[in-house]
């Protein structure tokens, strides 16, 4: 047994998504949590800030301790996971936008990805798309300011309605059929997606998925933890307002 925590890193709250799917599955790990929110959005910066950024968080999760980390954006996971994975020798896991399971369930031939510049624009989104969902159509659409908003603490309203409707009636009236969310920051938003499109559309992310592969990892590298009262500690560099708003469990956080 290994008792080290998991480490996971965001630009901001958004992948607290997959921390609830990693916690849901994997109960007696602990988990060190660092939000990034000085530097959110990452979907406007270039490829390489955003190296270095994730190459920064890394070094914070390390020096905690950590044994494996997750990369709960997909912005980073897209433009520098394996610049990581070069970089540091321990495991990494990735958020990638749930393209080929969209593209298997499909069938209309048609699914909706809204993500961020930073994902769509970027050569591992590309690598999939074309890998998995070239038999489909693809509608992309950027939903500038979704995550300013919800990093601000605001997950419904006019203004997160407004950027929703604009972005995924184009989606709508193309007759789509399965709604990849593309950040792990979107499923936050989930009932009010739920709200603004048909029942029959489809809605996928990438939590439970990433929550499987930490676990295959974990027990393959034989370092699963045992404990009956794991921690969960949360550091951020910017406002804490928006983690506190959303977290639900015991936990601890730090402002540095």
């Amino acid at each position: 047994m290994n008792n080290a925590p998991i480490g996971i890193f965001d630009s901001g709250i958004g992948g607290i998504t997959i921390l609830n799917s990693i916690k849901k599955i994997l109960p007696k790990e602990s988990i060190i949590y660092y939000s990034d929110n000085y530097n959110s959005p990452y979907g406007n910066k270039s490829k390489k800030e955003i190296e270095k950024l994730s190459i920064k968080n890394t070094e914070f999760l390390i020096e905690k301790g950590c044994k494996i980390i997750v990369v709960a954006c997909n912005t980073a996971t897209t433009n520098s996971i394996s610049k990581l994975r070069t970089n540091f020798d321990l495991p990494f896991i990735g958020v990638e936008p749930a393209i080929k399971p969209a593209a298997m369930q499909t069938k209309s031939g048609l699914i909706g990805v809204l993500a961020t510049k930073g994902t769509l624009s970027s050569g591992l989104f590309e690598k999939t798309a074309n890998n998995y969902a070239s038999d489909v159509k693809v509608i992309e659409k950027n939903a500038t300011g979704l995550v300013e908003l919800i990093e601000k603490g605001i997950f419904s309203g006019e203004k997160i309605e407004n950027i929703l409707k604009k972005n995924l009636n184009p989606m709508i009236q193309n007759k789509i059929d399965q709604l990849v969310l593309g950040c792990t920051h979107y499923p936050i938003l989930i009932k009010t997606i739920k709200s603004l499109i048909p029942s029959h559309i489809k809605i996928l992310d990438s939590g439970k998925a990433v929550a499987k592969q930490t676990n295959r990892l974990l027990i393959k590298n034989k370092s699963e933890s045992n404990l009956l009262d794991p921690s969960y500690t949360f550091y951020c560099n910017g406002s804490d307002q928006s983690l506190n708003k959303i977290l639900n469990f015991k936990f601890t956080i730090n402002i540095i």
